[in-house]
């Protein structure tokens, strides 16, 4: 299986607009090899000729990552290739052939680095890793709900505790104690912010399409009769697409429901596989 490497020297995500003279070379292995030397060296000089005027506005404000770069060269010296088809190529680095989201094309004059095609590449990567993520997080939320019966005989209705009790599915563990069956990273503590670029709510009740028909998880103020959640993106098109729902049995389902995914999600009130939602396979 190929993997990609999500470089954090050049995260081309809000990309401005590129000059277009940067230097062309009459092979894509050529090129990858300038690329190289040029990180190697840290020659902002020779960068600025292969990615254009405007790289270093891509950069985050500390710079590149001393810990990717190192990466890559290491990778670099186990082993390197390029993949190419047509008039696209890409650099391939390390045993596991990880492929660098900067697309070479050819032109009349020769090769030269596709930067707007590098940020389609990273947005698109980003997206999927992101998504990923949602869904591994929402069956570790199935396992915490899980664990969190087993302490309390009832499902959690908030992800976070309140201060000095063990009313959600995270709460700071003291010295010796057993952690939590949640992290806090559901929760985020800053307004906006979310888990991989998805945010999360708890559901407490369930649809006529879910399994065992329309019920309520809430009895007599405690959640003993199920649980489920609905995941969607920080922001749609950016940080994620498809809005994920799952149920007690661990069972989820995607839906992209559009520029207005976040309001639709925020107003969903129950765990309701019906139309237009897909199950996720394993």
């Amino acid at each position: 299986m190929k993997k990609y490497m999500a470089l954090s020297i050049i995260p081309l995500l809000m990309m401005p607009f590129f000059a277009q003279a940067q230097q062309i070379f009459t092979s894509p292995e050529q090129a990858s090899t300038a690329l190289f030397e040029a990180i190697k060296r840290q020659d902002d000089a020779a960068l600025t000729s292969l990615l254009g005027d405007n790289w270093r506005d891509l950069l985050p404000p500390e710079g590149a990552d001393p810990a990717a770069v190192a990466r890559f060269l290491r990778d670099w010296d186990v082993r390197h290739h390029v993949e190419q088809q047509d008039n696209v190529a890409h650099l391939n680095v390390g045993k596991e052939d990880w492929q660098l989201p900067l697309p070479m094309v050819k032109t009349d004059k020769g090769w030269h680095f596709n930067m707007q095609g590098a940020a389609d590449e990273i947005l698109t990567r980003t997206i999927g890793r992101n998504e990923l993520a949602a869904i591994e997080a929402a069956h570790a939320y199935v396992q915490a709900q899980q664990d969190y019966f087993q302490l309390n005989q009832a499902y959690a209705q908030k992800f976070i505790s309140s201060e000095g009790k063990k009313d959600g599915l995270y709460w700071p563990a003291r010295p010796g104690e057993a952690p939590s069956p949640l992290g806090p990273a559901f929760s985020p503590a800053q307004p906006g912010m979310g888990y991989h670029g998805y945010h999360f709510r708890i559901l407490k009740a369930q649809g006529a399409d879910a399994e065992g028909g329309e019920k309520q998880y809430l009895n007599n103020g405690k959640m003993t009769d199920g649980f489920a959640l609905v995941a969607w993106p920080v922001t749609y098109g950016e940080t994620g697409i498809a809005t994920f729902i799952v149920d007690e049995h661990d069972r989820v389902y995607q839906a992209d429901l559009g520029e207005e995914s976040a309001k639709k999600a925020q107003s969903l009130t129950e765990f309701e596989p019906g139309d237009g939602w897909q199950a996720v396979t394993p």
